[in-house]
């Protein structure tokens, strides 16, 4: 059956207290319109329409960039309500024998299986209205039924009485019906309520009037269907998806040390026996390996790291790839460009740019490689750099296989260090260092015998 979906996603977010559009907001490091849209995707529907309104421009451009191709946009001004929104949408709903799904921009972990299972309990024929019983309803509009069960209408929360309120079971603002029908009841509202609003949820009472059945279809988790209206929800919701991404994990075999400080910003691919320690981050595309050891407060972002290779605390790893049983720290930086070989060894405060490093090179103290290319067996030496930008322009460093690089070296680059080659400590190197030998390039050390150090002046009693 062909599906419509239209999307919510016009509200102001005044208690969000931001000038940045509501749906805007990120969860996992996605925006919540994002989430959804990535949801409707995997519906496969015949026609997307989002609803915009305050920062219409921006959330338009979000929704451009989100890739969904059929995605159209609406605009809702002024918004004057949930029945309002969906007027906006009318022209673009076709075609009028589809099953429309009404979604919030602003509920981000709704699945899809949710969204398929509510048009499902529509069938083209129903009203179909996704539901959950909360603890707590406030705001929510309740779902109210008759003496013999049967769905006879929602009450804003604004508009319920006392008893009303009372009622645990609402109405969660996302819906699916009939297209034709649809179009007919909301052309049909009138704003007569406290708010001077058109509430989409009255097209239930039209619904029961015609006599056409109104299900209620119950959502798997409160998660999934909990809005964000403040900063501290947005923050609680952030928390609810990461235990998502740590339970997916743990299911699948990873070892965690603790899912509540843990933080996946993308998508996160973990091969067997894999151990992460807390307070990491994972941003991007990062895939582990078999065998692969985090450890505490990384963050590791686009990366990809071989079996066996232990990263350990306080890295950061960015747009790099890492060989099997490499060593990556503690506080190593990997930057953009970063190939390490097999048993590769980058120690504490070393970074790496856009640099190839081959099996079993090491580099373990207080060094930067920059835009080199380095050979098998290397030694690079603490405090040790390759000088690759000239003020305009940057260079290559090629050092060969088996190099010995000696503490506190400086690589003018371009320069080639061929195979086997011993730089003496504290060289600065701007010419090519032989195959073989050993190149020491430092000023004569010389000695001033009766030299006086500098002495302070004694300061004027007075």
């Amino acid at each position: 059956m062909a599906l419509n979906v239209v999307v919510m996603a016009a509200g102001k977010g005044t208690r969000m207290k931001s000038a940045l559009p509501k749906v805007l907001h990120r969860v996992g490091a996605r925006s919540l319109l994002q989430h959804v849209l990535d949801a409707t995707a995997g519906l496969g529907p015949t026609h997307t329409v989002v609803i915009t309104g305050h920062g219409a421009e921006a959330v338009e451009a979000a929704v451009a960039a989100g890739g969904l191709a059929d995605a159209q946009c609406v605009r809702q001004t002024p918004q004057l309500g949930t029945g309002h929104a969906v007027q906006q949408a009318v022209p673009a709903l076709q075609p009028q024998h589809a099953t429309t799904l009404i979604l919030n921009g602003d509920v981000p972990l709704i699945r899809s299986a949710t969204g398929a299972a509510l048009a499902a309990a529509c069938g083209g024929e129903r009203l179909a209205l996704l539901t959950i019983e909360l603890a707590d309803a406030t705001g929510y509009g309740r779902i109210v039924r008759a003496a013999d069960g049967s769905v006879q209408g929602i009450v804003e929360h604004k508009d319920a009485t006392p008893a009303q309120r009372a009622i645990r079971e609402v109405y969660t603002g996302m819906m699916a019906a009939p297209t034709a029908l649809l179009v007919r009841w909301v052309m049909a509202l009138r704003n007569d309520n406290a708010q001077r609003e058109y509430y989409l949820t009255d097209i239930v009472a039209m619904a029961v009037a015609e006599g056409v059945p109104v299900v209620a279809t119950a959502a798997a988790s409160e998660t999934e269907v909990l809005g964000v209206n403040s900063p501290l929800q947005l923050a609680d919701l952030e928390r609810r998806y990461q235990r998502q991404c740590a339970d997916t994990l743990l299911e699948a075999g990873v070892r965690l040390a603790d899912p509540a400080r843990f933080d996946q910003r993308g998508t996160l691919a973990c091969g067997s026996d894999v151990e992460i320690d807390v307070g990491c981050i994972f941003e991007g595309r990062v895939v582990l390996g078999n065998n692969v050891q985090i450890g505490a407060h990384c963050v590791i972002r686009d990366a990809e790291i071989a079996d066996g290779a232990v990263i350990h605390p306080y890295t950061h790893i960015d747009g790099a790839r890492v060989g099997a049983g490499a060593l990556v720290g503690p506080y190593a930086r990997l930057r953009p460009g970063a190939v390490l070989g097999r048993e590769v060894h980058i120690g504490n405060f070393v970074e790496v740019k856009n640099s190839t490093l081959a099996a079993g090179a090491k580099a373990n103290h207080l060094a930067y490689l920059g835009d080199a290319t380095v050979g098998e067996r290397v030694n690079y030496g603490a405090g040790s750099i390759t000088a690759n930008y000239d003020g305009a322009n940057k260079h290559r460093t090629v050092i060969g296989n088996d190099v010995h690089v000696g503490s506190n070296c400086v690589l003018v680059a371009p320069v080639t260090l061929g195979d086997g080659a011993t730089i003496g400590g504290g060289s600065t190197v701007s010419k090519d260092a032989p195959a073989g030998t050993l190149t020491v390039a430092r000023a004569k050390q010389v000695s001033l015998p009766g030299w006086q150090r500098p002495r302070k002046q004694p300061k004027n009693a007075g």
